[in-house]
């Protein structure tokens, strides 16, 4: 059973950076043919989708994601990751992976001075 571990997510500061990473276990040698996203959720917000890349590396990102945020995989390692850069109390949130229609449990990203 394929299980999503994200990781990276904390405390950071306004105008930092961060990476986010997503572990795919048990994926096995069909982890290249998913597509996989990323997702946030702010308190009191709907989720929102920051960013999509298919198995051909195709990406596609959210409305004002792009450029700030970088979505990423490995297939040798199994894992996606999103670059985060120029962060603002307002990308504080919850993001979540997707992987080939599975989401991951989430992990809290807290931009605050």
């Amino acid at each position: 059973q394929v299980h999503l571990v994200e990781s990276g997510g904390g405390l950071v500061q306004p105008g930092d950076s961060l990476t986010l990473s997503c572990l795919c276990t048990d994926c096995g040698p069909m982890f290249r043919f998913a597509g996989m996203s990323w997702y946030r959720q702010a308190p009191g917000a709907q989720r929102e989708m920051i960013a999509n890349m298919s198995n051909d590396g195709t990406t596609i990102y959210g409305e004002l994601k792009k450029g700030r945020f970088i979505i990423s995989r490995d297939n040798t390692k199994h894992t996606t990751s999103l670059q985060m850069n120029a962060l603002t109390p307002e990308d504080t949130a919850v993001y979540y992976c997707i992987v080939g229609g599975v989401w991951g449990k989430g992990t809290l990203v807290t931009v605050s001075a």
